[in-house]
């Protein structure tokens, strides 16, 4: 496989790790599918055994239930090599689920009077965006948060000029050389979300190509972008005078109690981190990547347990804890038409949350982090998987599938019984 290959699985596989079965018969792991599993001893056995009996170095899980939080554990472990155990409080990045914090953002901004799901993105940014292949179209909100606006990731780019190893990560090891010698990934300094993206989307920008847009009327069509949302980040930054992580830790994490949870990696307490692995035997350096808000939030299973209650709550009306009911429903309303969203991937899309066979959904990836979160659109119920497995680029994709999925079945077992 060549390393363009693998960049663009790696960016594209966050579209349906969470919607694929797997059918291969060797998937990896030894675990039996589960069965009448009706305890939570029971579950927390199971589950132990996936730990011990398949790729993934460690993870978490928590479970909502009407109006609680019924079983949260974390199994395998933080830290391979040092025998660190992977608990409720161990810190894990979330990749892509972190767009369902934009989302919630972007509910909480339109509530406070900023702009309306109908607003035109030239109408808050303080230099225009525009889509040369479509230069009267007008990108608003509502496209930017659908998928639907034109602006399209570059995987070679988005990958290569976008994530960085951080300063003073020892970069002499298996795991930095692949990501600098078959990425292209630099260790440097941050760039500010607002020069990256004005590299990547103005004319005058270093990364600019006409390759960042897609031949298409804004709401046309359906084109997950990770760099829309970087951007709807930055929209929100430049209409509230606040950096977006500033905003989305006053608004969204302090009244969710999410205090061990951040946009930045600066404030993240390394020795309580998950090593990210590519396999068992390559740990990851520290990464983190300029268009912070698709991907970059830092969290714990304790946190995502705060979170995925509200959202349950929220979803079935019964939550003002962030905002207003109607914000909650605008949340979680499909927005776009029916047929829109490519029927392998999705049915609709609310906020960022994309919805199939009843439940709302976002999952997440990135190197050396594999993450799944559902809600039930009836509100019944909901879980959280947080994983330091790569699914991509270390060609175990069919491993995590297989993993999720027993894991899943597990779950709903237990779910079905209590």
């Amino acid at each position: 496989m060549t390393t363009l290959s693998r960049i663009i699985i790696l960016t594209t596989l966050s579209l349906f790790l969470t919607l694929i079965s797997c059918s291969s018969d060797d998937d990896g792991t030894t675990v039996p599918e589960p069965s009448s599993i009706k305890t939570a001893a029971e579950l927390n056995a199971y589950l132990d055994e996936v730990a011990k009996s398949t790729d993934v170095p460690g993870f978490a899980i928590s479970v909502v239930k009407g109006n609680s939080i019924v079983y949260q554990e974390s199994f395998g472990y933080a830290n391979i090599q040092n025998q660190v155990a992977y608990t409720n409080t161990t810190v894990n990045s979330i990749a892509s689920i972190s767009k369902t914090f934009v989302g919630a953002a972007v509910a909480k901004a339109i509530e406070q009077g900023h702009f309306t799901l109908e607003t035109d993105i030239n109408d808050l940014l303080p230099i225009s965006v525009t889509n040369p292949k479509q230069p009267e179209g007008v990108i608003k909100i509502k496209h930017l948060v659908t998928h639907t606006s034109g602006l399209l990731d570059r995987p070679e780019v988005y990958l290569a000029y976008n994530y960085h190893i951080l300063p003073g990560e020892n970069i002499n090891t298996a795991g930095a050389g692949i990501l600098m010698n078959e990425i292209g990934i630099e260790q440097r300094e941050a760039n500010s979300l607002e020069d990256f993206l004005a590299a990547y989307f103005l004319e005058d920008g270093d990364l600019y190509s006409l390759d960042n847009f897609a031949d298409t009327a804004p709401g046309s069509t359906w084109a997950y972008s990770n760099l829309a949302t970087g951007l709807t980040g930055y929209i929100i930054e430049t209409v509230t005078g606040q950096s977006f992580d500033e905003y989305v830790k006053e608004n969204i994490l302090m009244p969710l109690q999410m205090n061990a949870s951040t946009y930045s990696i600066e404030e993240v307490n390394t020795s309580e981190m998950a090593t990210r692995y590519i396999n068992e035997g390559s740990p990851l350096p520290l990464y983190s990547n300029d268009s912070y808000p698709e991907g970059s939030i830092h969290t714990t299973n304790e946190d995502m347990g705060n979170f995925l209650l509200d959202m349950v709550n929220g979803i079935k009306g019964e939550s003002s804890l962030l905002f207003s009911e109607e914000a909650y429903e605008m949340l979680f309303d499909p927005q776009l038409a029916d047929g829109l969203v490519p029927l392998d991937f999705a049915e609709n899309h609310g906020l960022f949350w994309y919805f199939k066979d009843g439940k709302a959904i976002h999952g997440g990836n990135s190197f050396g982090v594999s993450t799944h979160l559902e809600i039930e659109q009836n509100g019944a119920s909901g879980f959280i998987f947080i994983s330091n497995m790569d699914a991509s680029f270390s060609g175990n994709t069919q491993n995590y599938l297989a993993v999720q999925e027993k894991v899943s079945k597990a779950i709903q077992e237990y779910l079905a019984a209590n």
